[in-house]
Parts: structure tokens; C-alpha cells; sequence
């Protein structure tokens, strides 16, 4: 390969790493190339698979500046570069390496913060953000409706005392 596409890889790959909020690094050794075609086709929605050379890869990292891949880089390697969900493209490689026992994750980057592929893993046990959002909702209503219950109880308890004492000075009166 010439020298101009090697500059043009390692720009596109720092390119990608730039404009993706998320990168998992994995090996495929192994995998055949109907099961790499499902895998892109099931992130698809959240990122994009590519195989990578591992030296045009460390130098496109330092270009982005990003951190902490340059260890894991090291023989077959390829990243999905995540633009949607983390967690649901860490998911969906966690699933497959399940299936694909070939697919090995590495490690990769979330935000500029290199993650270890335990870290990777523990990214997928977590929860859609869609059902993170509804869980904190549903716990502010609550906490809401605690509020609106502390702030009328005590007025609600003034009015039944003073409503005792009416009706009170009115059985008085009618006894007298």
C-alpha cells in the first residue's frame, strides 16, 4: 500500500474516533465473514464495525487524542465505533462474543476514558437509557408526591383542628 492511503486510513480512522462518542476494540480471529456481516448488521443502529490495522490505528488514536488503546492493539483487530447508545452497542458485542465464543472484546473508550473490556462488560450489564430515564422519572414523581403531601398535611391538619373546635363551640352553644 502506498504511502497516500495509509495517511488516508489513519485519517479516517481518527476521523471516526473524533465524531464517535464510544470505541470497542476486539478481535475477530476466527469469525467467518457471514458472521462479521451479522455483526455489523446488528449494530448497525448504534455503531459501525470496521477491521483496523493495528500500527495506522495507534497513530490515528494519537492524532484524535485518545488514550489507552495502544496496549490492547495487538494481533486481528477492529473497532465499533459507537455514535448511538454505548450500552446498547456494548450489549450487542457482548451478545455476539456469547455466541461467537471467536469475538474477543479487548478493552476500548468511552468519552476519552480508556476501559478495560471487565469495564466494557459491566458498560453492557447496565440498563437502556431509556429505562434509566423512566426509572428517575418515576423517582422524582415520587418524590414529588412525598413534597406535595408534606406541604398540605400540616394546613390539612390546622383546618380538621379548627373545623373540631366550630363544630365544638357550636354544640356548646346549642346545649346552652
Amino acid at each position: 500500500m502506498a504511502r497516500p492511503d495509509k495517511a488516508a486510513a489513519v485519517a479516517e480512522i481518527a476521523d471516526k474516533l473524533r465524531g464517535s462518542n464510544a470505541a470497542v476494540l476486539t478481535e475477530y480471529r476466527g469469525l467467518t465473514v457471514a458472521q462479521l456481516k451479522t455483526l455489523r448488521r446488528s449494530l448497525s443502529g448504534n455503531a459501525t464495525y470496521a477491521v483496523v490495522k493495528n500500527t495506522l490505528t495507534a497513530i490515528a488514536a494519537k492524532e484524535a487524542g485518545v488514550e489507552g488503546l495502544d496496549a490492547e492493539l495487538s494481533g486481528p483487530s477492529a473497532i465499533a465505533f459507537v455514535t448511538g447508545d454505548p450500552v446498547e452497542a456494548a450489549k450487542g458485542l457482548r451478545d455476539f462474543a456469547k455466541a461467537n465464543p471467536a469475538l474477543v472484546i479487548k478493552g476500548g473508550v468511552l468519552d476519552g476514558r480508556a476501559l478495560t473490556a471487565a469495564e466494557v462488560t459491566k458498560l453492557a450489564d447496565l440498563e437502556s437509557r431509556e429505562v434509566l430515564l423512566a426509572k428517575a422519572a418515576g423517582a422524582m414523581k415520587g418524590k414529588m408526591s412525598q413534597a406535595v403531601y408534606a406541604f398540605t398535611a400540616k394546613p390539612a391538619q390546622v383546618a380538621r383542628i379548627i373545623d373540631a373546635l366550630r363544630q365544638k363551640q357550636e354544640s356548646e352553644g346549642a346545649a346552652a
